[in-house]
């Protein structure tokens, strides 16, 4: 069992109600739009880091994160981008891949819209966290908190961040 700590779109503004949230959590991964180096680097100093690069994030962040992870977490094959829209409204960039080789956890940022649902159509989990950070038009600041056991997907939580 692995507690993952979920979080997007921090656009340079890292909580440090984050560390606390997270303090139980074996990795963190971030969905893009992390805004600069520094801040994945202090998240990567806190736990282990899995992340992708968002369209706001510069060259020094591109270098380092990709712009699609695709990975094994204990049993479960997980997809992380930015830009991954949402089952039935997919982004043309992952639609083929996403009907042609589903994962079992689609994770993306972008939209600042808290977003967990199932997709039938293709047996997977898709999960946006929101966003993090202050810069944006969302009104709430959300991160998620989940356990992957085997290849299912436990505990999930919603945290709320202060205003």
């Amino acid at each position: 069992m692995k507690k993952i700590g979920l979080l997007s779109d921090t656009h340079s503004f890292l909580d440090d109600a984050i560390f606390k949230y997270f303090d139980a959590c074996d990795e963190i991964w971030h969905a893009g739009d992390f805004g600069n180096i520094d801040l994945a680097d202090k998240l990567a100093a806190f736990k282990p880091l899995r992340g992708v690069y968002g369209n706001i994030d510069g060259q020094d962040l591109r270098t380092v994160y990709p712009e699609h992870l695709r990975f094994k977490c204990e049993e479960l094959d997980v997809w992380m981008t930015h830009i991954g829209g949402y089952p039935g409204k997919y982004s043309p960039l992952v639609k083929p891949e996403i009907y042609a080789n589903p994962p079992g956890l689609f994770i993306c940022g972008h939209s600042h819209i808290l977003k967990v649902m199932y997709d039938k159509k293709i047996n997977c989990m898709h999960m946006n966290p929101g966003a993090a950070g202050k810069q944006g038009w969302h009104k709430v600041r959300t991160l998620l908190r989940f356990s992957v056991v085997d290849e299912k997907i436990a505990n999930l939580e919603v945290i709320e961040l202060k205003a």
